[in-house]
């Protein structure tokens, strides 16, 4: 699942060995495991991802226009339907005026879905920019047009944002941020084996080819090349994606004085003014990359003004290529979706633009959706499964060996301060002051983006300086994931998660545990990962540990980056342990958190004892099992190895199961199994 830092989580016959307890369950029981997917001639003890999941795995092929396929996507591509078909509901619903924020989602899907308005627009919408572009002449023009990219959602070279100050997190701050990169991330510049240097080779060709469709004067081959050496300037000077997970390395304050030192070469106060940020404010801003920013201003005076300019107009093209005409879309996809992910064929329009709807204008569409689709029994008993899993959080840090007390006592008023967000927010986001077009001379898919674009930018800005609205959510109610937010202390589970196959009301409740209630775990956890365990209970990056209990705990997360650091994703393609650490330790201590709250359901509610032939704690780790299976194109998977956070599905399965008793007991693995890690290489973090 997601963890939001400054912006944004998966399981056989039972052998004789494993000891069931005598008694069956009986025959009338809630739903439970389907046993179809399975694959009962694999023991578990051997490969327990296959025997969870083998029936599914050989029956599943991936949609031909997703890189990969598993429960997230399942249940992401049915919510997808359950949203079109609200939409078309709400489109012909008169309670939905002109004006309404739910009328303004409907016309902005509208608008988007009109290929022939796009055709008809075709790639005029960009000229403007262009134009633009053409006419800078000297330094003062260039950083009064990238002010105004800012400004209108264009990112070239870096960006500003307001979020919570990390030391003061009641306040909203400024923030200077890396950016401007066309490529996933600076591995993508920096990797010298072959497919890295053929991805940046097709990426040269694509930039020229987007040049031309977008009928961008010049020589578009050379303009290609401008872009790829900027960008690798860029890249050169950025942190890696194991460097900006150090996120004290981020917290860099300075007066707007203190900027202008590091980067003179840019008149600070007038583009600020110029995006917008009240400078009275403003008493300190925070850079996160420094070391970037002095790159940027080298970089506009000492590079040729016709490679800059190349820069800008690729900035704009790839960033307004999916609103364009078919041809746009096309070749844009062309690129970051046959190359990058190697899907072969695009989604259908309908589910992109919905989408995109979802992204401009969610919660306006989620007030229709949390009212069609989460029955306040669904909300209760979520509550009451979130409340077993406090109690088994708490516990587990009181029982931690390794932790003093003093730490504990910070980590218990930590875990207890936690707030706890279900199904949607309690106010719901005021759209009034964002302009959606659908009529007029001038409109199009495109510019109602650039309006959205505008909004947010202005919105979010103009919010530097003010208290930190704690209420708000990061997603949408119709979102299939889940967050944790160090800087509110907060976790944050959206109506459309609470479905199977990660949650069903009406199910046993051991599925339950090992799917919602280990992502719910998942989530607490990271309050206490490598990086969330920075922050304090009132989300303060303040530390509150002993340097002692620092030291153990560094030592149990390094092993637990080698276990990691020593799956093969692909042939010599390993998981980045580091990279992926944060979230093996949500993982880890989600899953045990949940085995724990299994436990402290059963004895509050009686054990069902066997179903389908499996005691609880055994239909528990299948279930969280089958929550994270998951097939992947080889182009995709290797992606996420390069830049996700998140171990690929398979490892995340079994990964957390190595390193527990209670699964070792559950299945009676022994010596000489092949999932046995022996005791000693077994990671107890939470």
């Amino acid at each position: 699942m997601k963890k939001i830092f400054i912006t944004p989580l998966a399981l056989a016959v039972l052998f004789s060995a494993c000891n069931p307890p005598k008694e069956e369950a009986k025959t009338d029981m809630p739903p439970g495991l389907d046993m179809a997917m399975m694959n009962k001639e694999v023991s578990p003890k051997e490969d327990f991802y296959q025997f969870a999941n083998g029936g599914w795995l050989e029956t599943t092929e991936i949609p031909e226009d997703e890189g990969r396929w598993g429960g997230f996507g399942e249940l992401r591509d049915k919510n997808d339907k359950i949203m079109l078909d609200i939409m078309d509901k709400a489109a012909q619903n008169p309670e939905f005026k002109e004006g309404s924020d739910e009328r303004k989602a409907i016309s902005f899907f509208s608008v988007g879905m009109d290929s022939v308005l796009a055709e008809k627009v075709g790639v005029v919408a960009l000229d403007k920019w262009m134009n633009d572009i053409n006419g800078v002449a000297n330094t003062d023009e260039l950083q009064a047009l990238i002010a105004k990219m800012h400004l209108n959602g264009y990112g070239p070279f870096f960006g500003v944002s307001s979020f919570a100050n990390l030391m003061d997190s009641k306040v909203n701050a400024l923030y200077v941020g890396a950016g401007g990169l066309g490529l996933p991330n600076r591995d993508y510049y920096t990797k010298d084996d072959a497919k890295s240097k053929e991805i940046r080779e097709k990426y040269v060709e694509h930039v020229a080819k987007m040049l031309t469709v977008a009928k961008v004067d010049g020589d578009q081959e050379a303009m290609a090349n401008d872009v790829m050496d900027i960008e690798n300037r860029l890249a050169l000077a950025s942190l890696t994606p194991i460097e900006s997970r150090n996120i004290p390395a981020l917290y860099n304050p300075m007066t707007v004085e203190g900027l202008q030192d590091i980067a003179s070469n840019i008149e600070w106060n007038t583009y600020f003014k110029t995006v917008g940020v009240d400078m009275s404010k403003v008493d300190t801003l925070i850079v996160t990359q420094p070391k970037f920013v002095k790159e940027v201003n080298e970089l506009i005076v000492d590079t040729d003004l016709a490679a800059i300019q190349a820069y800008l107009k690729w900035n704009v093209v790839n960033r307004a290529a999916n609103f364009l005409n078919n041809e746009m879309v096309q070749t844009n996809f062309d690129f970051y979706g046959k190359v990058i992910r190697g899907t072969d064929k695009m989604q259908p329009r309908e589910e992109r633009v919905l989408s995109t709807t979802n992204g401009v204008i969610g919660e306006a569409i989620g007030k229709v959706y949390v009212a069609e689709t989460f029955p306040p029994e669904a909300k209760a008993s979520a509550e009451e499964m979130v409340a077993n899993l406090m109690k088994a959080f708490d516990q587990r840090i009181k029982d931690l060996p390794w932790m003093s007390d003093s730490s504990k006592v910070q980590a218990l008023k930590k875990l207890n301060s936690l707030t706890v967000k279900i199904g949607y927010p309690d106010k719901w986001r005021d759209y009034s002051s964002l302009n959606v077009e659908s009529s007029g001379e001038s409109y199009s898919y495109l510019s109602n983006m650039e309006n959205a674009w505008r909004w947010e930018f202005a919105e979010n800005i103009k919010e530097v300086g003010e208290p930190v609205d704690k209420a708000r959510w990061g997603m949408n109610p119709q979102t299939v994931n889940a967050y944790f937010n160090p800087l509110n202390n907060e976790i944050v589970f959206p109506a459309a998660i609470l479905q199977p196959p990660f949650y069903n009301y009406t199910a046993d409740a051991a599925v339950n545990y090992g799917g919602m209630g280990a992502v719910i775990g998942h989530e607490i956890s990271h309050g206490f990962d490598d990086q969330g365990s920075r922050f304090d209970w009132e989300g303060n990056m303040v530390n509150w540990w002993t340097e002692g209990d620092r030291e153990r705990f560094t030592e149990r997360t390094d092993k637990l980056v080698a276990q990691f650091d020593a799956y093969e994703a692909l042939d010599s393609v390993n998981v980045q342990g580091r990279l992926t650490l944060g979230e093996n330790i949500g993982d880890l201590g989600g899953l045990n958190a949940a085995y724990d709250a299994l436990q402290i359901y059963l004895a509050e509610n009686g054990n069902p004892g066997l179903i389908d032939g499996f005691t609880p704690e055994q239909r528990l780790f299948i279930s969280w099992a089958t929550i994270w299976r998951t097939k992947y194109r080889d182009e995709t998977l290797r992606t996420q190895v390069l830049t996700d956070p998140h171990s690929p599905g398979m490892f995340r399965a079994i990964g957390p199961l190595t390193n527990m008793e209670t699964f070792y007991e559950a299945f009676d693995l022994k010596e000489g199994d092949e999932l046995w890690r022996p005791e000693e290489e077994r990671v107890k973090i939470w």
